[in-house]
């Protein structure tokens, strides 16, 4: 059992789980913001791995990676960045990439370095998962690493049900089929489709993620879900303070604070 799977029998509900990107806003900002998010009680962290061409991504995140890859940031070197992180951090760790870069350096050295490192899972939108159940699943099960599967308002209840059963980990529920990015309000829809994936009642725990950004969005993703994940809202704040506490302090208070 890793540390993701701990966190879901410690902390059932109201799960925050924040991204943010390597190499942003400085190349050496990768495990000083992540100290501060553990620090200020965040649950779960998914790290970015800054790609060129982030087609699932909105402006905000887009421009992140634009400038960590500008300041130097590699998969290598978010590694080597990485590699004694576990001395100083003990909650669940994620990376979140595109499979360009990941096989570029090679699937199997990624999930061994992950491994090495204390990362507890990886997401990679790009990476449809039945070419992942039969080309990787093999090679990742051989690591202390799960992949987290994304699901969307497009994925039947069938197919929901078929990744349910095999993850062991939490499924991504993106909000929408549109890019990442803070939204005011969730549409009545929205709040169906969040609705119907609770009532399937699923083996693993879901948390929802894309367009969470106040009270209103947090409330109402985790009336249906055991927590919501938080990105580009977190980015935009960390640019206007330039202190992750302080962007993480009042990220709390605009999700929780009616």
């Amino acid at each position: 059992m890793n540390r993701i799977n701990k966190l879901f029998q410690k902390k059932e509900q109201n799960i925050l789980s924040i991204y943010y990107c390597a190499g942003y806003p400085t190349l050496e900002s990768t495990t000083t913001i992540l100290e501060s998010l553990e620090t200020n009680g965040v649950d779960l962290v998914e790290i970015g791995i800054p790609f060129s061409d982030p087609l699932a991504d909105g402006k905000t995140i887009q421009q992140a990676a634009k400038i960590a890859l500008q300041n130097g940031m590699t998969l290598r070197l978010l590694f080597e960045q990485l590699k004694d992180i576990r001395n100083s951090i003990q909650i669940p760790l994620v990376l979140m990439g595109y499979f360009n870069p990941i096989l570029t350096l090679g699937f199997e050295t990624f999930c061994k370095k992950c491994d090495e490192c204390g990362i507890d899972g990886i997401i990679i939108p790009d990476l449809p998962y039945d070419f992942y159940k039969q080309h990787f699943k093999k090679i990742i099960t051989s690591y202390k690493v799960e992949i987290i599967p994304l699901i969307s308002p497009e994925t039947d209840v069938n197919r929901i049900q078929e990744i349910d059963n095999e993850t062991n980990s939490f499924l991504y529920v993106v909000s929408s089929n549109a890019i990442t990015g803070a939204q005011p309000n969730f549409t009545p829809e929205q709040v169906h489709y969040f609705s119907s994936i609770k009532e399937l009642n699923l083996k693993n725990p879901h948390l929802i993620g894309f367009g969470i950004s106040n009270y209103q969005t947090a409330q109402k993703a985790l009336n249906n879900a055991n927590g919501i994940i938080i990105g580009s809202k977190f980015i935009n704040l960390l640019n206007t303070h330039n202190d992750a506490s302080l962007a993480i302090q009042k990220l709390k208070e605009e999700l929780y604070n009616k």
